[in-house]
């Protein structure tokens, strides 16, 4: 199988975990590399990604590793075998990867749910209030970026209302709502088709008061994409200078702490929803 100068953030996770699963069985690559009749650097580049591998030496490597969690085996085979090029390979080379490797992950997620302080989450965004949002880049970008960016983000909400839509569960910061970006009109029908949007049965919005006062995760967005097997959960968080993923254990059980806190503490849906009409008619 050829090399890949540039793996995507899944591709480069399920290298993470063959190394992960080889480490604890206390093999090493010479050991895998015997097993799959490859050289030591075929390994070493299917670990981080750089080379596929296929479904069969997956389950050759756990047989041998003794990993008897075959969920977890399944999952990893399931990520090998998903070679059909998705939708966002069209951007490929025009716009960040991160922005690509997001898509990647919100489309093999289980479920989805986010947290959001500043503005409306990018899956519910409409096109004028996402371009707002886009315009507002320091260094500004051209405007042409601008329009592909968009572009790319209405496309990614089709993990919403495609066949098998994803469940997803967003948490939006009462701050966020009263963020006017696009002007007072933009910012009042993007309120109205969040709650249209929170109407469908796969989406729950849920509304974070600013009376709770402080609350976990202040400052950051932060995107939780649950996997078949939570072993093979990611969290992204959004920053200045692009996405970031995280997938260390340590990390992974912080952030669904984070969402179970404003779980707790946020609105209810009915509730959420009757909160973002009265600020949409405030505008």
């Amino acid at each position: 199988m050829p090399t890949r100068t540039t793996p995507t953030e899944r591709q480069r996770r399920l290298g993470a975990e063959l190394r992960k699963m080889r480490l604890a069985a206390g093999r090493t690559t010479e050991y895998a590399a015997g097993l799959l009749g490859l050289d030591r650097t075929k390994v070493s580049n299917m670990e981080a990604g750089i080379r596929a591998t296929s479904p069969e030496r997956i389950r050759v490597l756990a047989s041998n590793y003794d990993c008897a969690d075959q969920a977890y085996v399944e999952a990893l085979v399931a990520m090998a075998d998903s070679r059909k090029r998705g939708w966002w390979e069209q951007y490929r080379g025009i716009l960040p990867q991160g922005l690509l490797d997001v898509a990647e992950l919100e489309w093999f997620a289980e479920k989805l749910r986010s947290l959001q302080t500043v503005h409306v989450p990018g899956l519910l965004q409409l096109s004028g209030y996402a371009r707002a949002v886009f315009d507002s880049a320091l260094p500004p970008l051209p405007k042409s970026e601008v329009e592909l960016r968009v572009a790319q983000r209405m496309q990614r909400q089709q993990v919403l209302e495609r066949e098998k839509p994803v469940e997803y569960v967003a948490y939006v910061h009462e701050l966020a709502l009263r963020m006017q970006f696009g002007g007072r009109r933009t910012a009042r029908e993007q309120l109205h088709h969040l709650c249209q949007m929170s109407e469908h049965e796969n989406v729950d919005v849920r509304v974070l008061p600013v009376e709770v006062g402080v609350f976990p995760g202040a400052g950051h967005a932060v995107l939780y994409a649950s996997a078949a097997v939570p072993q093979l959960d990611t969290v992204q968080l959004d920053s200045a200078h692009g996405g970031e993923f995280t997938h260390a254990e340590a990390q992974l059980a912080k952030y669904r702490a984070h969402m179970d806190w404003w779980h707790a503490k946020s609105l209810d849906q009915q509730a959420s929803r009757d909160f973002i009409h009265r600020i949409a008619q405030a505008l």
